[in-house]
């Protein structure tokens, strides 16, 4: 099989099977992670994607063939991964995923210990140099490594229940869509202990995607959650993409909840169990989460969007909480990793504890700073768009960073624009103060010049 560079993203390996990512690629793959990282015992797993089982039998043959035991938890999500090399104290975890990408595709996501993840400037490169030359180090008399086989969802699920108070939960109705991925599973397991009354759409894993690509970011996969919401009167609606590493939200009237607004609203819950902690936040949309932070008496602290950046920083600070508006949050107590269950717990605790609806809740922060919501354009050259769009807009504003792309501020709006680290585009965020005429106008502007 052809062996190319082309899934070597900044954060993880991804690509369409077998043309950009094949089973000899997942094979020294495996090799390559205990040459690099001299690994003794690592977890494995793998999403509901039909090519999930080779490329995971494949990775363990080049595990184990070099000593490294393997524990395998089947088919699992993403953060079960990061959950049981912690939990388990292994040296290692390699999830098979390929997120919300179409079926055709398949991936891995990298961690050393402690959850610590793999990108490109922590090992990632040197991966995918072994991987394209082939070239390990030699097998002398090694004792193969053994497999075990093992199912952590009962420990998983008695983590995640951790994080709220289950004497003040109520009995909403919640409406859960797993997208035919793998968090109906985890649903399952998790229903018994708790009020909640779930209606499922969607639930059973199936690799075929038999109803779309598992991503609710996309306008058109939306409306499998909000119709039933309506449908059934529920509290609130929670759709996930394909290894539920992100969780979207909607309110009760199936009105789609953009992820900035969470940012700030589970920063609140937490800075009401820390008092004065620090909170994570990326560049793309600031103001809102800045506002809330500070009048919790928290410390908001800015760092480069991405996994591995948010992680890293988030241990540097010693923060209890990290949140993207791309619908990634990060915790302290799960490793200072990303969940898609954590979240949703929280906000259906925030909704029992303060007796309103999700939409009047989140009302009032919707009005403070509209946004655009992030608005992508294919371009032949980024960097001289980024270049265009500083010379025209950097003159006069208040504030200009280069923390992740181009961000400028002026007193009642601001926007950010940067290239995708994982498509071929550019992303352009914009938000403003209480003004959505100016929030419109000033979107259509930049759009005009980026798409010029």
């Amino acid at each position: 099989m052809e062996i190319k560079r082309d899934a070597f993203k900044a954060y993880d390996i991804r690509g369409k099977v077998p043309e950009e990512l094949n089973e000899e690629m997942a094979y020294r793959i495996g090799r390559a992670f205990v040459d690099i990282f001299k690994a003794q015992k690592v977890v494995v797993g793998n999403d509901i994607r039909l090519s999930g089982p080779a490329f995971k039998s494949a990775v363990i043959k080049g595990l184990t063939e070099v000593g490294c035991d393997v524990v395998d938890i089947g088919m699992c999500g993403t953060e079960q991964i990061y959950f049981a090399t912690a939990h388990l104290k292994l040296d290692g975890g390699i999830m098979i995923t390929a997120s919300h990408n179409p079926k055709d595709y398949n991936g891995m996501k990298l961690v050393r210990s402690e959850s610590r993840p793999i990108s490109s400037d922590s090992g990632l490169k040197e991966i995918e140099e072994q991987v394209v030359t082939g070239e390990f180090a030699p097998v002398r008399d090694i004792t193969p490594g053994t497999v075990t086989h093992m199912n952590i969802m009962r420990d998983y699920v008695a983590h995640l229940l951790t994080y709220v108070d289950r004497t003040a939960l109520a009995p909403l109705k919640v409406v859960v869509n797993a997208g035919n991925g793998a968090a109906g599973a985890v649903i399952d397991a998790m229903e018994s202990e708790l009020p909640f009354t779930f209606i499922k759409v969607n639930h059973n894993p199936d690799g075929t995607f038999p109803n779309g690509v598992p991503n609710p970011l996309l306008l058109e996969n939306r409306e499998a959650t909000a119709q039933v919401v309506r449908e059934h009167g529920a509290d609130i609606g929670i759709a996930w993409d394909g290894d539920f590493d992100r969780c979207f939200l909607f309110d009760e009237k199936g009105e789609f909840i953009e992820g900035y607004y969470l940012v700030g609203f589970l920063a609140q819950a937490f800075l009401r169990r820390y008092a004065g902690a620090k909170i994570i936040y990326d560049p793309r949309l600031t103001w809102n989460t800045i506002e809330i932070v500070e009048k919790a008496g928290g410390v908001p602290v800015l760092s480069k969007s991405g996994h591995a950046f948010i992680k890293e920083r988030m241990r540097k600070e010693d923060a209890v909480y990290g949140g993207e508006m791309s619908a990634h949050h990060y915790f302290k107590e799960f490793s200072y990793c990303d969940s898609g269950m954590i979240p949703w717990l929280l906000v259906l605790e925030i909704l029992c504890r303060e007796g309103k609806p999700l939409s009047e809740l989140m009302r009032e922060r919707v009005a403070c700073y509209p946004v655009s919501g992030e608005i992508n354009s294919t371009v032949a050259d980024a960097k001289a768009v980024i270049q265009k769009i500083e010379e025209k807009y950097a003159p006069g504003a208040l504030k200009l960073d280069r923390v992740d792309g181009l961000s400028i501020e002026y007193e009642n709006w601001r926007f950010n624009v940067r290239m995708s680290n994982t498509e071929p585009v550019l992303r352009l965020n914009v938000e403003s103060r209480c003004d959505v005429s100016l929030l419109e106008e000033k979107t259509e502007e930049l759009l005009s010049l980026i798409r010029a």
